[in-house]
């Protein structure tokens, strides 16, 4: 088939899947032709017999070969393949886009023109890489989140379409009987995982990784920036209010608990008061926010042929990219955060969400009781007496403006270099700005400020300095995982100073 390119090798995935390797958890999927279901490869069934095995790049191609997915590894919970799936390439961004749901109102063709390339050559780049069509990937995605409710919730069948994506209960039983030949309520009477949703509306899914995962470096990165009364840290967990002031709701991830001390690849997600049709887009940008399908060994691969960057993967070989929430809440951060500490910064930003951020009152939520504000309100804001400067002022609303007229944005079908020119062209963003804003706004895993201090410094590894031009041609090799590059040379800065990474995020004017 086409798409076999697009596989691991063979032999490969015969050993992975024969020892259950977690670190090829989504990178392929196994279809067993005797049974006519398909499962990932660290499936705990006994092992089929080789000449019954095919192997398929993703779950939409052993669908669209008419394979049901396994009750028992459950295909859903398998991470995306990160090592392709982010940054530039066109399936990377269409793939983007139909994870915030662009087919369920567009066709094909609009996905096309929205990434500027011809809608032939689209499905044939999905063929290639996937092994199925855009609006194929786009059920299977759909079918997989609703069974994933069906399987961890007690939402009733209606909700589940819903948040899945599905415009009547009708359109979305006759969906999953074709795909899965049964129908929802028959899934759900077979299953004994439910969980019940309580007073609150409370929800909890499991969301899985490919270790390893460095779930206390992410804490601790997420730990030095949070908001009082928008996030809260604990040395477990992170929680946040979500949602707007007409309906607020807040979540909480934290490690999947393991049963009898057996390892579980999965953080566990907490949702509170998360409207059905919110549901899908919320796990989307948890997903991103910690870096959730990653490919730790792929990023290994490059970096660690740098004698600097190798023994740091070494050590720290689960680090991964923290993003944020939401990208105007990153955006004037980081602006607020020009050329100052990491400390002084998370003042600052506390100062202007306690005067203009919408209180909330939410259950069962200690010290969460306010939203980040929104572009409306912060693009004609009274920011005076905050201790901004007048010139981060004028950048703050210019940023909100922008936001509201459309000249800037987080769409995720921009490529890196047009998301950097974009916002350069915004009066008080610089280079270093816009790279940051990539790397944290977009999770972009190839964004990188060259003109940061600490990097030029922490990647001579000898105290020197080394300049921005000299920094970007050494950096040409970490390609497509300059992000990642410089999340490890930050946490190495900041771990060797023994403090926290006080000057990481200052704005550096070349």
């Amino acid at each position: 088939m086409s798409s076999v390119a697009a596989l691991p090798d063979p032999h490969v995935c015969e050993r992975a899947r024969l020892s259950r390797d977690p670190r090829f958890d989504g990178l392929f999927f196994t279809a067993v032709r005797s049974t006519g279901i398909y499962c990932r490869p660290v499936c705990p069934a006994p092992p089929p017999l080789p000449a019954n095995v095919d192997y398929y790049p993703s779950a939409a191609a052993a669908e669209a070969a008419g394979f049901r997915p396994c009750l028992r590894c459950r295909p859903e919970l398998a991470p995306e393949d990160g090592a392709w799936r982010r940054g530039d390439a066109v399936v990377a961004r269409a793939l983007s886009l139909i994870d915030q749901g662009f087919l369920a109102e567009h066709p094909v063709a609009a996905l096309a023109e929205r990434l500027a390339v011809g809608e032939r050559q689209l499905r044939r780049l999905f063929v290639q890489r996937l092994g199925a069509a855009p609006l194929g990937v786009h059920v299977t995605r759909r079918l997989l989140f609703a069974k994933q409710l069906l399987t961890e919730t007690a939402l009733p069948i209606t909700e589940v379409a819903l948040a899945a994506g599905f415009g009547s209960l009708r359109r979305f039983n006759a969906a999953f009987q074709e795909a899965y030949r049964m129908a929802p309520r028959e899934l759900r009477r077979s299953l004994q995982e439910q969980q019940a949703v309580s007073a609150d509306r409370s929800l909890v899914l499991r969301l899985g990784y490919r270790p390893p995962y460095d779930f206390a470096a992410m804490l601790d990165f997420l730990r030095g920036r949070a908001l009082p009364g928008v996030e809260r840290v604990d040395g477990q967990s992170y929680a946040r209010v979500v949602g707007d002031p007409d309906a607020p709701a807040w979540l909480r991830v934290s490690p999947w608990p393991s049963p009898r001390g057996r390892p579980v690849h999965a953080l566990r997600l907490e949702l509170h008061g998360v409207a059905p049709a919110k549901l899908a887009d919320t796990v989307q940008r948890v997903r991103r926010m910690f870096d959730l399908d990653a490919d730790p060994h792929a990023i290994a691969a490059v970096l660690s042929a740098d004698a600097r960057l190798r023994p740091l993967l070494e050590r720290r070989p689960g680090l991964r990219l923290p993003s944020g929430w939401d990208g105007l809440e990153i955006a004037v951060r980081a602006v607020i955060g020009q050329q100052v500490s990491v400390a002084a910064a998370r003042t600052l930003t506390a100062r202007l969400v306690q005067r203009h951020g919408p209180g909330v009152a939410l259950d069962g939520a200690p010290g969460l009781d306010r939203l980040f504000p929104d572009a409306s309100t912060l693009a004609d804001a009274d920011l005076d007496g905050l201790g901004l400067t007048g010139a981060r002022i004028a950048t703050v609303r210019a940023i909100a403006r922008g936001v509201l007229d459309g000249r800037v944005g987080f769409g995720v079908e921009q490529t890196l270099e047009a998301f950097a020119a974009v916002w350069c062209a915004l009066p008080g963003i610089g280079p270093w700005t816009a790279q940051y804003l990539a790397l944290r706004a977009l999770g972009h895993p190839d964004a990188f400020p060259a003109e940061d201090l600490v990097l030029q410094k922490a990647a001579s590894g000898d105290g020197a300095r080394l300049s921005t031009r000299q920094l970007r041609e050494r950096a040409e090799a970490w390609r497509p995982w300059r992000g990642y590059a410089v999340i490890h040379l930050w946490r190495e800065a900041a771990l060797a100073a023994a403090v926290a990474p006080s000057h990481i995020e200052a704005e550096v004017t070349p």
